[in-house]
């Protein structure tokens, strides 16, 4: 790899860079931005590390906020993007520091590089070499590194599933003595390590949580799969083995994965096994969801995404008829917005099944979703705001406001969804004058 390659970097760096120069300061970028240049990739976002102050760069720059101060690091706006400038990092007192010292005390030697457009590559922990034999490698020794930030044992995973690099055998070793020190750990940083394995193209590195015994610190309640086996026609997997292809088989959506992850949690706690030797999980869809809400609130998810994600888990094993009363009642009884993400929920979940299943069940789902879409296309009624007649209606008819008055366009839903045809203002009126008539007799 030629270290004096140029990069494309955006106007906005060089101009940083160049004010800093100009100043006396030395700056480089450093970390992520430049691993992801050199294996080809775009950069999400771009790091500045300097032996500039905070103070100093907040005079040099006219939009400056103190996003890690604590940390010598500030959040520079230009062209309205932010730019993280942070002061090398430095494992003493001293007030000044040295850029291979910053280097030094830099989680993994592929993060421990740093670019400069006149100076070229400076790599004195030879990141290069560990990206072109694609191994994730700790800067001196794994445990100094883990005891600074032990959520870096979390990110050696996570770059794995997303790099598909090898773990070094020190660093796993050194992660499989330190494994209880991530408890330490703030739970958002760990949701959002957890989010990126799940989301990549390797969540399968959950394994190596497992094998590092990270997991069992932190989602106890998905370590446990590993040891519930499934002896049942269906599966050929135990628990958290057919999890984890149900999550690699759904689409990259944080919520999605997350739903996968927990939909079979409640099986390690529900599992009978009857005089055939065959398995049952009986409930286990409702337990699952009681274990995702802790999970979730522990590790404080938003609400709508906790909300989202518990309501697939529910009905993840509801069972749909491939007709259209069946499908209008299933879409209502979930709500239009997530019904279709129920069917890639239910699609992902034949994929960690017996595979002898998996055509005629993915059949019947798709002939499923082809009613769903006919059903919308015709704009088929399947909500009380999608009926002809509204509580208006019923009360000049001389139904009371109230409960009556809910439970009666429940009851013209109901009837609706057994038979589109009656949506009519008209045949509604004649329904509801009949139930009137069993209300107040």
């Amino acid at each position: 790899m030629n270290r004096k390659m140029v990069f494309d970097i955006p106007e906005e760096i060089i101009h940083i860079l160049d004010i800093l120069n100009k100043n006396g300061f030395s700056a480089y970028i450093v970390g992520g931005c430049v691993r992801d240049i050199l294996l080809g990739q775009t950069p999400k976002d771009w790091d500045i590390t300097t032996d500039a102050k905070p103070e100093d760069v907040k005079r040099f720059f006219p939009r400056v906020f103190e996003t890690g101060i604590n940390h010598g690091t500030v959040t520079a706006v230009i062209n309205d993007t932010n730019y993280e400038i942070t002061t090398f990092r430095t494992s003493t007192y001293e007030e000044t520091s040295t850029l291979t010292e910053d280097l030094s005390l830099r989680d993994f030697t592929i993060n421990a590089i740093a670019y400069h457009p006149q100076e070229g590559i400076i790599d004195p922990f030879s990141g290069i070499s560990d990206l072109e034999k694609s191994t994730i490698r700790a800067v001196g020794n794994p445990h100094d590194r883990f005891e600074e930030d032990p959520l870096r044992m979390l990110r050696a995973v996570r770059f794995s599933s997303t790099l598909g690099f090898k773990i070094d055998d020190s660093v796993l070793s050194s992660i499989k003595e330190n494994c209880s020190k991530i408890e330490k750990v703030s739970v958002e940083r760990i949701r959002d390590e957890l989010s990126k394995i799940l989301t990549s193209d390797r969540p399968e590195e959950f394994v190596t949580l497992r094998e590092t015994g990270l997991l069992k610190h932190i989602l106890p309640e998905f370590d446990i799969c590993f040891d519930i086996t499934q002896n049942h026609p269906y599966h050929i997997y135990n628990v958290a083995m057919h999890t984890l292809r149900t999550v690699s088989s759904i689409e990259k959506n944080t919520a999605l994965r997350w739903t996968m992850l927990l939909h079979d949690t409640g099986k390690a706690v529900t599992k009978t096994t009857d005089n055939k030797g065959i398995d049952h999980f009986y409930g286990h869809q409702k337990k699952s969801m009681d274990i995702a809400k802790r999970v979730l609130e522990r590790y404080k998810f938003d609400n709508a995404t906790t909300q989202k994600i518990l309501i697939l888990i529910k009905y993840h094993d509801m069972r749909i008829n491939p007709d259209n009363k069946s499908v209008r009642k299933a879409v209502s009884k979930m709500g239009e917005d997530i019904f279709p993400d129920l069917l890639k929920v239910q699609k992902a979940d034949k994929s960690g099944q017996n595979p002898e299943y998996f055509d005629e069940g993915t059949a019947i789902l798709n002939k499923i979703q082809e009613i769903y879409l006919d059903i919308k296309k015709n704009n088929q009624c399947l909500t009380i705001k999608d009926l002809a007649i509204n509580g208006d209606d019923l009360l000049a008819m001389g139904f009371e406001q109230g409960r009556d008055m809910g439970v009666v366009l429940k009851m013209l839903l109901n009837a609706v969804l057994e038979n589109p045809e009656l949506n009519t203002k008209e045949k509604l009126m004649e329904l509801a004058d009949d139930l009137e008539n069993s209300f107040y007799k």
